[in-house]
């Protein structure tokens, strides 16, 4: 395959950072150490909040009050896609039971996690989308206890239109808490007494390091870095469209990859020629966000072919990945690693971002590789079960004895023996023959 870069990015996406794992590592044991008050601490330290963590029913319903109706039309409509979309994805699982021979039955459940933890970030940007994204899908999957958690800044608290989107999408308590110390507090069910079997939603590379410190003790939705996105585009895309979806990402942050893979040189230098204009555009904050992203993280790849594209988008594994390109079908049909897929230019990334349906909670850094996005289905455990009368029992018992002895595991096999011994007293089974491990 032959790739020519006419832009390539300069730096890499940062994988461990050394001081944000010291930092996170030490805020955490502070926290699970001091509790409350220490939790209170930091938001004071960091966010410059010092009133009630816990939302009250009467501050939540005064700051919605603030919320024009024009913006809770909006969030409603948002809310009603993510909704349903969520909705289907938990139909689409099913349990069943099942008799795999006489008398053996085998069967799945499936089961919500008793309580989750929705974190959504705060800070440059309100993101009202993300509590949708994290707090409906939970409560479709049918999750009893949703906390969600977003910082407070200074006097004015968590953005009034994240308050309406969690409240709307069905959070059962509501913290002011940012940061490490507001995944310290989901994780460990400080001010809730309810510990979250997961805590889901994006952040800061702080509030990505605790959620990858706390995975094991609880469960999360990914490892997320920062948000990348990448177009696939051959000689039928219009230039202008692809340099605004790309630059459109780079808004995230200095550090938001953007990726253009192309067949035609054409369109790759005519997106190089339009994006600074496109950067000066913007508002100052996102212009200074783009200009880092795309100066330092950007890259536009030349290939020959569309097999070749569809060879570097999988390699990349994108976080978004927008096709631009001739028959969107055989795109779908033969892509394998993405996040969430955008097929033709009518579907822009911002549509999922904000409310087309399709979760924005997705996999960075590659993890689209084995790795989808947030779903109702990480919400859920799907759980097996097995029950055997006496004659399934006849069956089984002899096989699983004469593995676990194969094996060294005489214990195991032991509990098969003396079932045949107390079901079928008077018959006589191949047990297989005792293996000490310690001598093989």
């Amino acid at each position: 395959m032959t790739i020519t870069y006419l832009k390539k990015a300069i730096k890499a996406p940062a994988t461990e950072d050394a001081t944000t794992h010291e930092t996170v590592s030490r805020m955490l044991g502070e926290i699970e150490a001091g509790g409350e008050d220490v939790a209170r601490r930091y938001a004071k330290e960091f966010d410059g909040w010092e009133q009630d963590i816990v939302m009250s029913r009467e501050n939540l319903e005064k700051a919605i009050k603030t919320v024009p109706e024009t913006v809770k039309e909006d969030i409603r409509f948002a809310r009603d896609r993510i909704r349903d979309f969520a909705q289907r994805q938990r139909d689409s699982m099913q349990e069943f039971e099942v008799e795999l021979l006489n008398g053996l039955v085998v069967g799945q459940r499936i089961v919500p996690v008793t309580t989750a933890g929705c974190y959504v970030p705060g800070g440059r940007y309100a993101h009202a989308a993300s509590a949708l994204m994290s707090v409906c899908t939970a409560k479709v999957a049918g999750v009893p206890n949703v906390i969600a958690t977003s910082p407070g800044h200074h006097q004015q608290g968590v953005n009034p239109a994240i308050l309406y989107a969690m409240h709307l999408a069905g959070a059962d308590q509501i913290l002011t808490l940012g940061g490490v110390q507001g995944v310290a507090a989901l994780a460990f069910g400080l001010f809730t007494g309810l510990p979250a079997d997961m805590v889901v939603g994006p952040g800061n590379r702080f509030v990505a390091e605790a959620k990858r410190m706390l995975f094991g003790r609880i469960g999360i939705d990914v490892v997320a870095g920062p948000t990348e996105s990448m177009v696939a585009a051959d000689e039928t895309a219009d230039p202008a469209i692809v340099a605004a979806d790309l630059i459109g990402q780079a808004e995230h942050g200095p550090d938001s990859p953007v990726w253009l893979v192309t067949t035609s040189r054409e369109v790759a230098e005519k997106v190089i020629a339009l994006a600074p204009s496109i950067i000066a555009s913007l508002p100052e904050l996102a212009r200074n966000s783009a200009t880092a992203a795309w100066r330092d993280y950007g890259e536009v790849v030349l290939v020959d072919t569309r097999d070749e594209m569809c060879q570097v988008c999988d390699q990349y594994a994108p976080e978004h990945l927008q096709i631009q390109a001739a028959d969107p079908d055989w795109w779908l049909a033969n892509l394998r690693n993405y996040g969430s897929l955008f097929l033709g230019e009518e579907t822009t990334v911002a549509y999922g971002d904000k409310c087309s349906g399709p979760n924005h909670i997705l996999p960075t850094r590659g993890a689209a590789r084995y790795s989808g996005g947030l779903s109702a289905s990480k919400f859920l455990k799907v759980l097996s079960y097995q029950k055997l009368n006496r004659a399934a029992c006849k069956v089984i018992a002899p096989v699983a004895a004469r593995i676990s002895r194969l094996e060294g595991m005489e214990g195991h096999a032991m509990t098969a023996d003396v079932r045949l011994d107390k079901y079928f007293p008077t018959e006589t089974f191949d047990l297989g023959k005792a293996i000490n491990p310690s001598t093989t």
